[in-house]
């Protein structure tokens, strides 16, 4: 008589996939019960859990220059990189990013990914210059 091991399949099976769908079922359970006023709140004027700066209600035009030179400093970004860690409106990011593109101060990288073309934003050594001065 051979020993049935097809319970030890289920387990390699369904432990990985229950440890993926059980944090994000809590979690939509935990989004239900929450007050959006009291978070909204936290994010606007506590310290970010997530490390990222929130930009205040109302920055000047040089500051917002100075927000996205920043996360180009980092290292090479995707649009929805800055937009993520800088909250800006895709609009307004857009013309920020044309405008320091026109001043020299960030460049644009066409490049082949693996999925297909993508676009990569760089700041250029007068950028570098600018926001360090």
């Amino acid at each position: 008589m051979a020993i049935d091991f097809t319970w030890v399949y289920l387990l390699f099976f369904l432990i990985p996939l229950l440890v993926r769908l059980v944090p994000r079922f809590l979690r939509q359970q935990k989004m239900k019960n929450h007050n959006p006023d009291q978070t909204f709140q936290r994010q606007q004027f506590g310290p970010s859990p997530d490390g990222i700066t929130r930009k205040p209600a109302s920055l000047s035009e040089y500051q917002k220059d100075k927000l996205v030179l920043r996360e180009l400093n980092k290292g090479p970004k995707t649009f929805e990189k800055i937009q993520k860690n800088t909250s800006f409106e895709r609009n307004e990011l857009n013309s920020i990013l044309d405008g320091l593109e026109k001043r020299g101060l960030m460049g644009v990288k066409q490049k082949n990914g693996l999925f297909g073309p993508r676009v990569e934003l760089y700041v250029t050594e007068k950028g570098f210059k600018e926001y360090h001065s």
